[in-house]
């Protein structure tokens, strides 16, 4: 080795692994497969037939991969899952334009009481949901939308405004003020900074926001067999409750369904994820 030269000079020194780095990544492996055991269940479940399934047999892999459950479920559920789509997608787009908005006007344009007013919003993620059912069909009756999606649609678009006002207000609270004044100075009005300067910078926050409501709206139950009472017509969750039946159970299908059902959000997790994170990160809920 040559005078001077540093240990390990061929490459980056390899840090010394003691046996609490082993420990940990043995807790993580525990910890994935203990999330994981649901997904097992319904996955294996869902491609037996329907008289292999026992709460014997339930941990044991099928002998044939019939996907018997998957095909019934997949008919039953398939019609409900497009209403799931033609719900939560909507709903999400539109809540999280009005909490961009909310979000905007708090952070950047104050008023008289504006923090009086932000307040009294948030105060609708604390309202339970079940405390206003009577009302919010009273209201959808009177509008017209009782028994229909689109009322399904603006009660997930309501009741979605106070936290994506939350995290979109965090968030432009982090855009500093210089861009603000800079577009006013250059004859910017209140619209044309929201379209032109703050809307361009928030797709991190639209990412979170958008995940976090697609996966509420997507995994609601009450309001879908509340608001929306023609089967036709409703979510997932509602349809997938009726798989079950009332004198048997088809264990097979309802896995199945349960798997076909969590399908979308996983995927969206999965594409997104290191998104949502990153937009964790750039200041998304931070207060």
């Amino acid at each position: 080795m040559a005078v001077g030269a540093p240990p390990h000079a061929g490459g980056a020194p390899r840090a010394h692994r003691g046996a609490g780095f082993y420990l940990v990544i043995a807790a993580l492996i525990l910890a994935s497969l203990f999330y994981l055991m649901p997904l097992y269940v319904m996955f294996v479940n869902g491609m037996k037939d329907k008289s292999y399934m026992t709460l014997t047999d339930m941990w044991r892999l099928p002998q044939d991969f019939s996907a018997s459950g998957f095909r019934i479920a997949w008919d039953a559920l398939k019609p409900n899952m497009l209403n799931s789509f033609k719900i939560a997608i909507p709903a999400t787009i539109l809540s999280s334009l009005l909490g961009a908005m909310n979000g905007y006007l708090f952070s950047k344009w104050k008023f008289r009481g504006s923090d009086i007013v932000f307040t009294l919003i948030l105060f609708g993620m604390f309202i339970p949901y079940q405390s206003i059912l009577v009302p919010l069909i009273q209201t959808l009756q009177k509008l017209g939308l009782y028994g229909r999606w689109e009322g399904l649609v603006l009660v997930h678009v309501i009741y979605g405004i106070p936290i994506t006002s939350l995290i979109f207000r965090n968030y432009f609270a982090n855009v500093p003020n210089e861009l603000v004044e800079a577009a006013r100075i250059d004859g910017a009005g209140l619209i044309g900074i929201f379209w032109q300067i703050l809307l361009p910078l928030s797709a991190p926050a639209f990412v979170v926001v958008g995940i976090f409501q697609f996966t509420n709206i997507w995994n609601d139950f009450l309001f879908g067999v509340t608001v929306v009472f023609n089967p036709a017509d409703q979510p997932v969750t509602v349809a997938l409750n009726n798989l079950s039946g009332t004198t048997s159970v088809d264990w097979t299908a309802v896995m199945g369904g349960a798997m076909l059902a969590a399908l979308p959000t996983m995927i969206v997790y999965m594409l997104l994820g290191r998104y949502f994170i990153r937009g964790l990160l750039s200041g998304s809920l931070k207060g």
